[in-house]
């Protein structure tokens, strides 16, 4: 799972990235200077992963990754409907869900670029610039398709104009500022466009980045958002960055006391993380193969076949079945060995659809 964090100038994004990661990546002061997108990998927090490893006691266990890209943007004109640069696009384009950090936080260190602070004008202001790039992709291809008309035959003809009606169709709804993710297009129309890669297609997480003394607000500051932001394919979540990314320098048990004596739940990583899976419809299973135990991340429904071929294509390519046991029954019998007495380990074929938290065994042959 790759997420790509965005935010407006002086919105903090960078502080979350390093919270998130706990990486090491340069904060303060904006730099218009276009730069490289810092990159930083994370495990997936699953106390079941926790939960397996001490019951079998592998030798070896790892667990999903995701991957956070805090994307570099020039703040020059950005924000003001001008369209991103293709470094921002580029980097963009190939994350499978947004994370928009949205300034919320007072400090007067840390000047806003529009003299004050207002969280629903800058969520405007991102939506705005993705919503462009999305128009310019269809422009120049609206653009290519009319030429290409020019001496086609009538089959290609047909495709053409069928293309064209889909993509004008979508154009007019993001000119009504209704992001792609909310258009009502089919399984079939959402195939078609998957090689575009509109960003307002991809799942949005509005990240509201708080400070200390807001901490006490953040459920009615989430709700309030929420309300107005809510879709099936949005969410919003509070996070005070500059609070989670000090706590990444402390111990685990420093940190948690810390964090109680704020008034904070879960960590700000464990929190997104969940929120993005959530988004994106993913699900974790898990395999025990040679003394390893592994957690992968898969979109919910997928056959597992399909989930075989994230671990291995020879795996998809030659499968012929799967032993399938689910995370409660297995933790209820205390071993694979017992689960497989009771008949609670079940053979499976290739459309059997994976459930989160299978512990999955695939018999293959190349």
């Amino acid at each position: 799972m790759e997420i790509g964090i965005v935010g407006l100038p002086g919105s903090g994004k960078t502080t979350v990235f390093k919270a998130l990661t706990k990486g090491h990546a340069q904060t303060g002061a904006y730099s218009s200077a276009a730069s490289a997108p810092n990159i930083g990998v994370v495990k997936v927090p699953d106390p079941r992963l926790n939960n397996l490893t001490a019951l079998l006691k592998p030798k070896r266990t790892i667990a999903a990754e995701v991957i956070y890209v805090d994307v570099a943007a020039p703040a020059r004109g950005f924000g003001k409907g001008e369209g991103p640069g293709a470094q921002f696009l580029d980097s963009l384009s190939k994350v499978d869900a947004i994370v928009h950090v949205v300034r919320v936080f007072e400090d007067d260190r840390v000047p806003h670029g529009e003299g004050y602070i207002d969280p629903n004008r800058d969520v405007v202001n991102m939506n705005l610039e993705l919503t462009v790039s999305d128009l310019t992709i269809i422009e120049r291809r609206l653009e290519r398709l009319t030429a290409s008309l020019k001496g086609a035959r009538q089959q290609e003809k047909e495709q053409i104009l069928r293309e064209q009606s889909l993509l004008n169709k979508i154009k007019s709804r993001l000119e009504e500022d209704v992001p792609v993710r909310e258009q009502e297009l089919s399984s079939e129309e959402i195939k078609e466009i998957e090689g575009f890669q509109f960003l307002t297609a991809k799942p949005l997480l509005l990240l509201l980045n708080i400070g200390e003394n807001q901490i006490s607000e953040n459920d009615a500051l989430e709700d309030r958002y929420r309300n107005k932001y809510k879709g099936d394919s949005l969410d919003v979540a509070t996070l005070c960055g500059q609070v989670e990314m000090e706590l990444t320098e402390l111990s685990d048990s420093e940190s948690q006391e810390f964090r109680a004596s704020l008034g904070l739940g879960e960590s700000g990583l464990d929190r997104v993380i969940q929120i993005s899976y959530g988004l994106l419809g993913f699900i974790s299973f898990f395999t025990v193969v040679s003394d390893e135990i592994r957690a992968w991340t898969i979109r919910r429904n997928t056959t597992v076949q399909k989930a075989a071929g994230k671990v291995h294509t020879d795996m998809e390519r030659g499968f012929i079945r799967a032993e399938v046991i689910g995370f409660d029954d297995l933790i209820s019998c205390d071993s694979i060995a017992e689960a497989r007495k009771r008949g609670l380990l079940r053979l499976e074929g290739k459309n059997y659809i994976v459930q989160d938290g299978d512990i999955v065994t695939v018999l293959f042959n190349v």
